[in-house]
């Protein structure tokens, strides 16, 4: 009886293994759902909507394949066609009926840009002649191409020869842009996959419990060996039964030449065999054990995870989307760093314009025109990039649009904020002001990154004093201090700016006085620089303000046969371009100024958070 059942235990394992096997084979269907996309007419750009990326749940795998370079990248669907509004390329969506639908789309036409729009009758052909010259030109720029390679608009993208693989998981609200080198065809072969949820929750289970009645089915198996062993044994009665298994004699000579023979008992002879019969199953039960270990081949009966409360911060009503998100910052800050590096080392004015511009850029090219004349000159200090701790883009759908980011040097232990900005879809972002943070500033309470800040207007009144007038302000600080009709609007401890100015300025009358007092004048002002102020709004409807403030040494003569000479002066003989004048010169210096302006109902003052000061100019009076 007990093999009966042993071999019963024996089938009913193996029904219920080789079902939760199946369950995980030939019965659990495809892993992923493929959607290829067929475009019939060549252009260079391929935009996929998010709509078809989203079209089934989970990650999407975009695999795009031709000769050559393949190119893909990922940002929100209005920037992307901003970007692709002067192209023609090929889009693909979803139509009502949630089917692919492709459509070659052509650049946009501005009217107000149509030299014939508004020609008179009289002027009719020659508003054709230039509409026909207009439209040629778009045309050979549209024949050029471009690249979108590199763009600082993209969140993401990806580079691969023949075949590109992008792993991707984009939200609604997101596209995909496929090109080769804007130029080229976009590749023709083009699929998007998302993987099924497929679950199979008794393979586990059934396995499992398949391995244990086989291990049971072996137990009663030897059980039913030894009971039959048993069973032909000696008895009481009758005559023993011969003896039918084979006797191994083994026969051994001693030292004395006496022969001996041993054979093994019955025990010893059956032991080993025993133990290795039982050894099979627990290693083939151990293996199936495993084999059904993965979470989706089992049954999920506990509850789902309550995720745990976290605060949240609510955009208002109507705000724009951030202009960038925090990693795209850190890249587009790592490109602007390693192109300003590169021209701060060549002393190349033209490939620092590509990502400098403003204030920034201006302080820049003074440095190299020095640095090529006057040996030792001090190169600038570079712009730092890793890590980015704070990033405030500017809330904004259009251009150009802004960002506020603070970064940090461990080696220094100094920390630098910068405004850059990015004047059109088609341009990269720029550096317009950078500034050192004070050493104790502390921030004022910002939006987070995914949020961002609206834009502050330069005359808006909602500040405790609009954007447009804290450089003139702060200017007539530093020129009247006390007297000024300012001063108590701006906080005075802390402000290393205004002591460094003020030390400075009577360092430089000490020296000059005691040489030139008598035959020359040395004069101190401000005033505010060229550079327009940027504003983005804190929390507390204040905002952080970006001004250009220029501070102006003049030293004249006194009388008609004085002659101010700078023979001495490498900086200002060589931007002057003379080493004397009977009118003097005048020598100016770029601030580049960070201010935390409160609203009109706050207690506090227009506290500084840094600033960078250069040596901007030097001419003959």
């Amino acid at each position: 009886m007990r093999f009966v059942w042993a071999v019963a235990a024996f089938v009913l394992a193996t029904v219920m293994i080789g079902a939760g096997i199946a369950q995980r084979t030939i019965f659990q269907g495809p892993k992923t759902e493929t959607t290829a996309i067929s475009v019939d007419e060549e252009t260079p750009y391929l935009l996929i909507d998010g709509a078809v990326l989203n079209q089934m749940p989970g990650t999407q795998t975009l695999r795009a394949q031709t000769e050559g370079d393949v190119f893909a990248a990922y940002g929100r669907t209005a920037d992307v066609e901003a970007w692709l509004s002067d192209s023609t390329y090929t889009h693909v969506t979803l139509d009502d009926e949630g089917a692919l639908e492709t459509a070659v789309v052509e650049p946009e036409v501005d009217a107000t840009a149509d030299p014939a729009a508004e020609a008179p009758a009289e002027d009719a052909a020659a508003g054709d002649a230039a509409a026909d010259d207009a439209t040629s030109e778009a045309d050979a720029a549209q024949t050029a191409g471009r690249s979108p390679v590199g763009s600082d608009l993209w969140l993401d993208e990806y580079q691969q020869t023949d075949l590109l693989i992008a792993p991707l998981q984009l939200p609604e609200g997101m596209s995909v842009l496929v090109a080769a080198d804007g130029t080229a065809p976009a590749p023709s072969t083009v699929t998007v996959s998302w993987p099924l949820q497929t679950t199979t929750p008794w393979a586990g289970p059934l396995i499992v419990a398949g391995g244990i009645l086989m291990a049971v089915g072996v137990f009663l198996y030897i059980l039913g060996i030894r009971h039959a062993r048993r069973k032909r044994g000696p008895r009481r009665k009758g005559l023993p039964l011969p003896v039918t298994e084979p006797i191994d004699i083994a026969i051994d000579h001693d030292d004395k030449g006496v022969i001996s023979s041993s054979k093994p008992t019955r025990r010893a002879v059956s032991t080993g065999g025993r133990r290795a019969f039982a050894v099979l199953p627990v290693v083939a039960v151990s293996a199936l054990l495993f084999s059904g270990c993965s979470a989706d081949a089992w049954p999920q009966l506990g509850p789902s995870p309550t995720p745990s409360p976290t605060a949240t911060v609510i955009a208002p009503d109507g705000q724009q989307a951030p202009a960038v998100t925090k990693a795209q910052a850190e890249r587009i800050l790592t490109r602007i760093a390693t192109t300003v590096a590169d021209a701060d080392a060549a002393m190349d004015g033209d490939l620092a314009d590509t990502r400098l511009e403003g204030a920034a850029l201006a302080a820049r090219d003074t440095n190299y025109k020095l640095r090529g004349a006057v040996a030792d000159y001090p190169a600038p200090a570079p712009i730092l990039a890793k890590p980015l701790e704070i990033i405030l883009p500017q809330a904004y759908d259009g251009w150009p649009r802004s960002v506020i980011a603070v970064a940090d040097d461990d080696e220094s232990k100094t920390s630098s904020i910068m405004v850059l900005t990015q004047q059109d879809q088609w341009s990269d972002y720029k550096l317009s002001y950078v500034g050192s943070l004070e050493a104790s500033t502390t921030l004022p309470d910002l939006a987070p990154a995914y949020i961002g800040a609206p834009q502050v207007e330069p005359d808006s009144p909602f500040l405790l004093l609009p954007p447009n007038e804290v450089a003139a302000a702060y200017a007539d600080v530093i020129n009247k201090g006390e007297e000024s009709e300012y001063y108590d609007l701006f906080e005075a401890d802390g402000d290393q700016l205004r002591a460094s100015i003020a030390a400075d300025r009577q360092r430089r009358l000490e020296e000059f006085n005691k040489t030139a007092s008598s035959t020359g004048s040395l004069e101190f002002s401000s005033a505010a620089g060229a550079q327009a102020p940027f504003a983005l709004q804190t929390v507390e409807s204040g905002a952080i303000v970006a001004v250009n403030i220029n501070e102006i040494d003049t030293v004249k003569p006194t009388n008609a046969d004085a002659v101010i000479k700078v023979d001495g002066n490498q900086t200002v003989k060589t931007l002057a371009g003379v080493d004397q004048s009977q009118t003097g010169f005048a020598t100016t210096f770029s601030d580049q100024v960070f201010f935390y302006v409160p609203g009109p109902g706050s207690n506090e003052k227009i506290r500084l958070l840094g600033y960078s000061s250069d040596i901007l100019d030097a001419k003959i009076l």
